[in-house]
């Protein structure tokens, strides 16, 4: 296999393009500690921080589909996914897996030492979603606590210290990224059912599920403004928390219990948009204050 061939499989393998939800609340965390205390802006941090996401997401990533193959390959929607088609063999993806994971507590080390203790933690929240459907319909929540690392790690990164504004963010990260998990999983709640895989849309149904979606969003605005108020943000802030807000909004108008053509659309674009668009105008708040 050519190496360009390779890397491009493994980067499909992770899905790398959606680094994008996550990231941008990284930055948002970074940003705060720079502009909310003493310290000061480091570009050798900021990478090590953005090295930190690109490791500890692959690592998850490559992990859930390794840990998922038999289940994949027994998912018409999901059989294609380059481990089942036999594109990546499983031993290979569990070596990514392990290298990723030694980069990611390599990196911390490099960072402050409270990074480099916690980073075992942080595998094993990240990694353990991998098995959770198999327990709890509750692992919707457990991705998006993963995913809400980001800002708080991010902050730590840069100030070595715990504090409450960037976990407003965090908080919001969390019933975010379950919200929209919950939605996703509406596609294979009739597999989930024969597999006994637990889900939101198991447990309470298609229109349940999408209410307690509907929910998750609500309590992830109300962060996201708890966050403005406590900082004392400014006019950019609350513009850009306006446009998030109101892209939660509109994804749920796309996915009705009845018709889940738009999931993708909503999962995959909205949130995207949602969150580039958001760090954008909170750069953009902190820089002109």
């Amino acid at each position: 296999m050519a190496p360009t061939r390779s890397i491009s499989n493994f980067l499909s393998l992770v899905k790398f393009s959606h680094t994008i939800f996550a990231l941008p609340f990284a930055i948002i965390g970074f940003l705060l500690a720079i502009f909310f205390t003493d310290a000061v802006f480091s570009i050798q941090i900021f990478i090590l921080v953005i090295l930190c996401m690109v490791f500890a997401r692959s690592a998850a990533m490559a992990f859930n589909r390794y840990a998922d193959r038999d289940i994949d390959k027994n998912n018409p929607r999901t059989e294609v996914r380059e481990i089942p088609a036999g594109i990546i063999k499983a031993k290979s993806a569990l070596i990514f897996v392990v290298f990723n994971m030694l980069l990611f507590v390599i990196t911390t080390y490099f960072i402050n030492p409270i990074c480099f203790y916690l980073s075992p933690i942080a595998l094993l929240v990240i990694l353990g979603y991998s098995y959770a459907k198999r327990i709890t319909f509750l692992s919707h929540l457990i991705l998006g606590l993963g995913l809400s690392l980001a800002p708080i790690g991010a902050y730590l990164a840069v100030t070595g210290e715990f504090d409450w504004m960037p976990l407003f963010f965090s908080f919001a990260v969390l019933f975010w990224v379950s919200g929209f998990d919950i939605i996703y999983a509406l596609q294979d709640i009739d597999f989930d059912k024969s597999q006994n895989l637990k889900s939101f849309p198991v447990k309470f149904g298609k229109v349940g599920a999408l209410r307690l979606s509907s929910l998750f969003h609500v309590f992830t605005a109300a962060f996201i403004l708890g966050a403005g108020y406590y900082g004392g943000m400014g006019t950019w802030y609350w513009v850009g928390s306006a446009f998030f807000i109101l892209l939660l909004f509109y994804q749920h108008m796309l996915v009705k219990p009845d018709d889940l053509s738009k999931i993708n659309l909503a999962f995959f674009t909205t949130n995207g948009i949602a969150s580039v668009v958001f760090a954008i105008f909170v750069t953009l708040d902190l820089l002109l204050q």
